[in-house]
């Protein structure tokens, strides 16, 4: 069964925008050890999960790439692979999406999700969408959770995690430290099985 990945940087105190939103990421400590990195995280995927934000943002920028000639050979390489890449994007709001390979979905996202876990394929990765990460991580969808943590705090913004009602139990599956002293952590989602029924009246589970 295929996995859902969230991909996210995050400041050390937790914050995954800054306070002026989207735009605000400029304290990502990114370098070319985080390129390289996010680069074989992404080789892992075939599919791309957006909210309508992120979507926006990015098909405003990526399409445009290809034909500058300031665009250094990574963003060339990223535009190519996400120009190819599956694109689905969440939105109740958006009534048509434009891009190559790309899929709007209006209604019934726990559903959906579902049926993409059960298609052939690489990982499905949220891809920022903070927001549509937090609505998938309150439907205990998100199997892997891939945080960069720049060394930096920013105060205030949009947390990265936000309203969850229920424990989720992480296992630590890989760390990895950069020069710049940003952190590279995996964390795979432990999904507690049911527990036995209990029959109370005959004592039989």
């Amino acid at each position: 069964m295929r996995k859902l990945v969230l991909f996210l940087h995050a400041s050390l105190d937790g914050f995954v925008e800054g306070p002026n939103g989207a735009m605000d990421i400029g304290w990502i400590s990114y370098d070319g050890d985080l390129e390289k990195y996010a680069k074989e995280i992404l080789s892992t995927a075939d599919t791309v999960i957006w909210g309508r934000g992120t979507y926006q943002l990015m098909h405003g920028y990526w399409p445009s790439v290809p034909s500058n000639p300031s665009a250094s050979q990574h963003e060339r390489n990223h535009a190519e692979w996400i120009d190819k890449t599956a694109k689905i994007v969440f939105s109740t709001t958006l009534d048509k999406v434009e891009w190559n390979n790309s899929r709007l979905v209006k209604e019934d996202v726990e559903e959906e999700i579902k049926n993409l876990k059960q298609q052939p394929g690489k990982d499905m990765v949220i891809l920022g969408s903070p927001r549509i990460a937090h609505h998938l991580m309150q439907l205990d969808l998100i199997d892997e959770y891939k945080i960069t943590v720049s060394p930096v705090l920013i105060g205030s913004g949009l947390p990265l995690f936000q309203g969850l009602k229920e424990k989720v139990n992480l296992k630590l599956i890989e760390n990895k430290t950069f020069d710049s002293g940003a952190i590279g952590l995996v964390y795979q989602s432990v999904r507690c099985p049911l527990s036995p029924k209990i029959d109370y009246a005959n004592g039989k589970r």
